[in-house]
């Protein structure tokens, strides 16, 4: 009798270890995610924005040309993650906006400087290439 209550029982199926292997998965594709997007210029942290349009893509949704500047926080210029002198991002930016008339200048600057370190590379940059420069202050 005893052996007859027992095949009458429905099985039960345990959902805890079936949520957490859900739940390491999903982590893990955000991280990965996270990681596989935007454009990084080494040892630069930048700050936190609220707000702001993306200067990559045009009105019509094209790529738009763009160049990457970042300014560390030991105030350097860095061009392709390595540090520049300020006579090479000036002829730099020049070559690009020559090269590419719809093209734009980004300024990666760490989170860590001051107003007035940022805004003396804009200048600069303003002073090469006007409306086409971009302040990137897009977390990562």
């Amino acid at each position: 009798m005893k052996f007859r209550s027992q095949q009458n029982q429905l099985p039960e199926v345990d959902l805890v270890p079936m949520m957490d292997v859900l739940m390491s998965v999903l982590t893990f594709f955000i991280i990965i995610s996270m990681t596989l997007t935007g454009q990084q210029v080494m040892n630069i942290t930048l700050p936190d924005a609220e707000g702001g349009s993306n200067p990559t893509t045009s009105e019509e949704g094209k790529k738009v040309p763009t160049l990457l500047v970042g300014l560390n926080a030991q105030r350097q210029l860095v061009m392709d993650n390595a540090p520049v002198p300020e006579a090479q991002v000036i002829t730099s930016v020049q070559d690009f906006l020559v090269k590419n008339p719809a093209g734009v200048v980004i300024l990666k600057a760490d989170k860590g400087l001051t107003y007035n370190d940022v805004a003396r590379v804009l200048e600069l940059l303003r002073d090469i290439g006007g409306d086409r420069i971009s302040l990137g202050i897009s977390g990562s």
